[in-house]
């Protein structure tokens, strides 16, 4: 890829996720109007609607190609690790399973799936923005952008606590461990 091309990358992605959110909403238009969902699924929360997305998705969508961007600038090679792919088909694949469980009324499986992302957010770092991109994406045809969107940030944070908190900590306690100073010196032995 040139490095003309890489420059555009944010643009790029993020004019795609226009144009993917923007025919969503055409549908939802043309089929009985564009819905709005109640936070926590509670009509007495307030409704967000769906044309929220139109600003949320092409956001997300750039700071997916800033890093795309970012990652192909820096690696050697010509393509995109494993593990960036890897994220976003694994999360869109995950969100899209809980979108279609909510649907089917599938609420005992949808419950475990949701409490599933609290180890799959201590496992993984589902704070990158491919892990939130993929995931708002498997669940907009459900739930709009928005909502996914906050429960993805929801799960971020955690995973942020874990990787970098909770890390730091376990390194400094083992880091100590090793260290550790004896109180007396060393007996000398003839």
């Amino acid at each position: 890829m040139t490095m003309q091309a890489r420059h555009r990358l944010p643009v790029l992605v993020a004019f795609s996720s226009l144009v993917f959110e923007a025919a969503v909403l055409a549908c939802e238009y043309f089929n009985g109007g564009v819905p709005s969902h109640h936070l926590l699924d509670r009509p007495d929360f307030p409704a967000i609607s769906n044309w929220f997305g139109l600003a949320v998705l092409p956001l997300l969508g750039w700071l997916l190609g800033v890093r795309l961007r970012n990652h192909l600038t820096a690696s050697t090679g010509s393509g995109l690790a494993r593990g960036m792919w890897a994220g976003l088909v694994c999360s869109l694949l995950y969100g899209a399973a809980m979108a279609t469980l909510f649907q089917l009324g599938m609420s005992a499986v949808l419950s475990g799936l949701f409490f599933g992302l609290f180890l799959l957010a201590a496992l993984f770092p589902v704070y990158r923005v491919e892990y939130i991109f993929g995931f708002v994406v498997g669940m907009t045809f459900t739930f709009g952008t928005v909502l996914p969107t906050l429960v993805a940030v929801v799960f971020a944070a955690v995973s942020v606590v874990v990787h970098f908190v909770f890390r730091a900590a376990l390194s400094a306690i083992r880091s100590a461990g090793r260290k550790a100073p004896t109180d007396r010196p060393f007996k000398q032995t003839r």
